[in-house]
């Protein structure tokens, strides 16, 4: 029997999102990299301009959902703060494509309560990056993008390839398309990649690192920058039998509903043995910590 798609069942899998982000210092290394690195690549977007235009890509494909936590909304307007910071008194119009109704309204929450925004507008597309672009097409809209940002969603659309060529197609002569995603060097990439025919059963969990998107960039000869993001997570609890939480992360890992309890035990016992492989995680203090790392593509027009 076909193991189910944890994204098949919302309710679980938030839970387990939001506990894989208390376990990993995903978001961290994502502020580190936002206020150290991005303001420099900020500056070159836009120069001599009184307007810039913003896109900010969190959806998955048509028919999907990309469950989200706050703190991508926080890191979203981390994004926004860097901008103002960069090009004050610039006019900004900020783009935002989000299918989920919660998520939307949880952003636009944190906007009304968020300091320092003047001379932002916030355009809300409750939509998939599809149907997003379907949309664009119908519409035959020119607008042209100074800065896009697609941050851990490419997992979630049928054609990563094709939605980061249509992505940079609207970029500005000057723009720049940020992607941020597991790195290729990231060993929950190589899980995923192992086991892709019994873990990926669906389109909206797909098995793809910054190492496929790298391949499709070099082979259509399209340069970009990259940076790496070292990240963490605690995945002691997942070697806890019966522990709700170890399972929950074993979920949000494989992407699969109930995986402790309904993967065969061939399947269950390669996964434990390769999370738990000096190569992918470090052990010490009653603890084994995997290696989460990161990586960041910056394209241009």
């Amino acid at each position: 029997m076909a193991l189910k798609c944890l994204a098949d069942d919302y309710s679980r899998y938030k839970k387990s999102f939001q506990l894989f982000l208390e376990r990993s210092s995903e978001h961290q290394c994502m502020r580190d990299f936002i206020r150290g690195v991005l303001p420099d690549i900020l500056a070159s977007i836009g120069q001599g301009k009184s307007n810039l235009n913003i896109l900010g890509v969190g959806s998955g494909a048509a028919k999907t959902f990309y469950v989200q936590y706050k703190g991508r909304s926080e890191i979203d307007l981390e994004i926004m703060s860097q901008l103002r910071l960069k090009h004050p008194g610039v006019n900004i119009d900020n783009e935002v494509v989000e299918p989920s109704e919660e998520m939307m309204l949880n952003y636009k929450a944190l906007v009304s309560k968020s300091p320092n925004l003047e001379h932002i507008n916030f355009n809300w597309n409750k939509m998939t990056a599809s149907e997003f672009e379907n949309h664009w097409r119908g519409k035959k809209l020119t607008k042209k993008m100074d800065f896009i940002h697609m941050i851990q969603m490419l997992y979630y659309v049928a054609d990563p390839d094709a939605t980061v060529s249509f992505f940079r197609s609207l970029l500005n002569k000057n723009g720049k398309l940020m992607i941020i995603l597991v790195a290729d060097k990231n060993k929950w990439g190589n899980l995923l990649k192992k086991y892709r025919k019994q873990l990926c059963q669906n389109d909206i969990s797909q098995c793809v690192t910054t190492g496929d998107i790298k391949s499709f960039l070099d082979a259509k000869g399209i340069k970009y920058k990259n940076y790496q993001l070292p990240s963490q997570l605690d995945i002691t609890e997942c070697f806890k039998e019966g522990d709700e939480r170890g399972e929950l992360l074993l979920d949000f890992l494989t992407q699969v509903l109930n995986f402790s309890k309904t993967a065969p035990p061939d399947l269950k016992k390669g996964v434990m043995d390769f999370l738990r492989h000096p190569d992918c995680s470090e052990e010490g203090d009653g603890k084994v910590v995997f290696n989460n790392m990161l990586e960041v593509l910056v394209l241009d027009a």
